[in-house]
């Protein structure tokens, strides 16, 4: 059966083709200009003759970035934090969500705990007590500072939380009358089939953590202590030469401001950029499936 289309449809599909391809091209333009300005020489960047392709191709940048020890420390400390604060997060996350799952027969405190979740949503102590119970827990200037304070994230358990409740209830039942425990019926049963919205939170808090900047400015006492975002903010917003050691002098001829900055930010998003094609087949369908409550 052949279906016709009215010429009304057709307009409406027409224009959000096009609204579609507009967004599309203002999200990823400016990621292409960046990465021709990291590849192009000093003189053409300065110049602004640098479009969406690399005039006179060079990579001085990318060189020089890379024995910079300040830029490689923080790139580590990005990493180191992403695997501990994505775990603790993930751990909370899927735990909580689980719980407040169940039913208050199963759970008698899930509506106390509920409400207190949905009271984190509507206020917030201020920046102020924040800072200050970072500081009295003995938390500033350590990793911890940047892993712990965030590590529950309301919206992301609310995603669990429905995604958990939609599971069958009989492999739930069956579970426990093989003698199974809530834990056993966690890990081996509801996380397996869970796994769209597992890897649709854990991006989430990747990505969060990764690109996370001002918890490192106000919690890191020593710019060496700064993750790869801050150290970024900082460089963009500051002079990035100022520090420049005197072996690199030479190089002033070959590399600029602009391109040092820009290579910089390409290096800080690659590792999401290579990470999210792998995640994303899961991302809608856990998106969808753990916000929509039947």
């Amino acid at each position: 059966m052949i279906r016709r289309v009215s010429v009304s449809r057709s307009l409406f599909d027409i224009c959000n083709y096009i609204c579609l391809i507009a967004l599309s091209l203002l999200c990823i333009l400016p990621v292409i200009q960046v990465i021709a300005v990291s590849f192009s020489s000093s003189s053409a960047a300065a110049s602004g003759l640098v479009k969406l392709w690399p005039v006179d191709f060079s990579l001085k940048s990318y060189e020089f970035i890379l024995k910079k020890q300040d830029f490689l420390g923080s790139f580590l400390i990005s990493v180191m934090r992403v695997i501990l604060g994505t775990s603790i997060s993930m751990f909370l996350t899927v735990t909580l969500g689980y719980a407040l799952s169940k039913e208050v027969k199963d759970f008698r405190m899930r509506t106390v705990y509920a409400w207190y979740f949905v009271f984190t949503i509507l206020f917030s102590g201020g920046l102020i007590p924040w800072y200050l119970t970072i500081k009295y827990t003995h938390l500033l200037d350590t990793i911890w500072a940047l892993v712990i304070p965030g590590a529950v994230t309301v919206f992301n358990v609310i995603l669990l939380l429905n995604f958990f409740r939609g599971l069958p209830k009989e492999l739930e039942e069956s579970s426990f009358i093989d003698g199974a425990s809530h834990w056993t019926t966690l890990w081996k049963i509801s996380l397996p089939l869970s796994m769209p919205s597992i890897a649709t939170v854990t991006l989430f808090t990747v990505v969060g953590h990764w690109n996370s900047w001002f918890d490192g400015l106000m919690l890191m006492n020593s710019p060496s202590h700064y993750p790869l975002a801050t150290y970024l903010q900082t460089a963009v917003i500051q002079q990035d030469f100022a520090n420049m050691r005197a072996e690199d002098v030479k190089t002033l001829s070959q590399i600029s401001d602009r391109t040092t900055r820009a290579a910089q930010i390409f290096i800080g998003a690659l590792p999401i950029i290579a990470a999210y094609p792998f995640l994303q087949k899961y991302f809608m369908t856990g998106l969808v499936m753990g916000s929509v409550k039947e």
